[in-house]
């Protein structure tokens, strides 16, 4: 495909209104499955990209992160934020947006939000790794926390996992009813549960997925029988946890990057040294998953920096593939372009010519 120089000075934008289109275009479920895939896709090729842990800045009221890496092809980066007190104020926890850049010239190809991304990959990654470690005919998820994330857990367990009955819980009733609410009509049977006990009873699957910045004990050890898998995504920064440390001791604990689920993960509570595998390992089959249908299997998720490129990668793909004019994404003149590179104030002064 060439690119003409004129299209390099100009950089695709998808905004929140342009995502929402373009999922809906789409249909929710098929960008979850898609999504899905396209890490998948990505995990299988992991020795080929750049790896590092977040980098983070803390403050007392939440975090503000950036997630880089690279294939030796593309560049991408996520700025993220978590701040759990914007709840209370009526703004979101999570925000976020992205950037995909060519590394043959630098120039970049593509800037989006990722709030939406961010939770529909978020929700892919969670059933990717239920697909591989999951008891075989799992069809019962409870989902602790019933904030932003938890409609697209459930979808995205419903489509690529098959669960059929989903069992809410969150410590505000508020949130389950509008959890229950939203997913009215999704071919999911819901129960709204007054405990988190009633939440887990026969279920296959525990989705835990709070937004508390602080060690809570979402789950204890008498909760969690064998043959469990359970999908932990709320920990995700220092001093964030959502499991007993019982409940590990006795798991398979499958990771995304260790250097940063160490820090960041549920795994921050035991010692540095605590064996735990790579799910890209269990994807290209040079590790085994689940072991026995009695065997505890935790997925300790904090979100790694390659699954927002494969989120991005699948945004590019389909902003090139589909039709234009259909309000997916604006053009955003973003790349100064002199006619002679190195007459950039050459430039400014043809433009001062220009306005008179």
């Amino acid at each position: 495909m060439t690119i003409s120089r004129q299209n390099l000075n100009f950089v695709p934008f998808v905004s929140v209104d342009a995502m929402m289109r373009l999922v809906l275009h789409l249909g929710v479920e098929r960008v979850l499955v898609d999504l899905a895939a396209t890490i998948e896709e990505d995990f299988r090729r992991w020795p080929l990209f750049d790896k590092t842990p977040r980098i983070a800045s803390h403050s007392e009221v939440g975090v503000i992160e950036l997630m880089p890496t690279s294939d030796g092809e593309m560049y991408g980066f996520k700025y993220v934020n978590g701040h759990p007190k914007n709840m209370k104020e009526g703004l979101q926890t999570v925000t976020a947006f992205g950037l995909l850049a060519d590394v043959n010239t630098g120039y970049p190809v593509l800037l989006s939000e990722m709030t939406i991304l961010t939770a529909l990959r978020t929700a892919a990654m969670s059933a990717l790794a239920a697909k591989w470690l999951a008891r075989k005919g799992a069809k019962t998820m409870a989902m602790i926390g019933n904030g932003a994330q938890s409609e697209f857990q459930a979808l995205a367990f419903r489509a690529i996992c098959g669960v059929t009955e989903v069992r809410l819980y969150d410590i505000d009733p508020a949130a389950t009813r509008k959890c229950a609410a939203n997913l009215e009509g999704s071919g999911l049977t819901v129960a709204a549960c007054a405990t988190p006990e009633e939440a887990i009873l026969g279920a296959d699957i525990i989705t835990t997925v709070t937004a508390d910045k602080q060690n809570a004990t979402i789950l204890t050890d008498n909760m969690v029988g064998p043959g469990v898998h359970i999908n932990a995504i709320g920990g995700d920064c220092p001093g964030k946890t959502e499991l007993h440390s019982d409940i590990l001791l006795r798991s398979d604990i499958f990771v995304e990057y260790p250097p940063q689920t160490r820090i960041e993960g549920e795994i921050q509570q035991l010692a540095p040294d605590h064996p735990v595998k790579e799910l890209w390992q269990v994807i290209t089959g040079a590790i085994a998953g689940r072991e026995s249908d009695r065997a505890i299997t935790l997925f300790d998720s904090v979100g790694f920096a390659i699954e927002d490129f494969s989120a991005l990668r699948y945004v590019l793909r389909q902003l090139r593939a589909l039709p234009k004019g259909l309000g997916f994404s604006e053009d955003l003149d973003m790349i100064a372009d002199p006619d002679e590179p190195r007459d950039l104030y050459g430039m400014l002064l043809r433009k001062k010519a220009q306005m008179g």
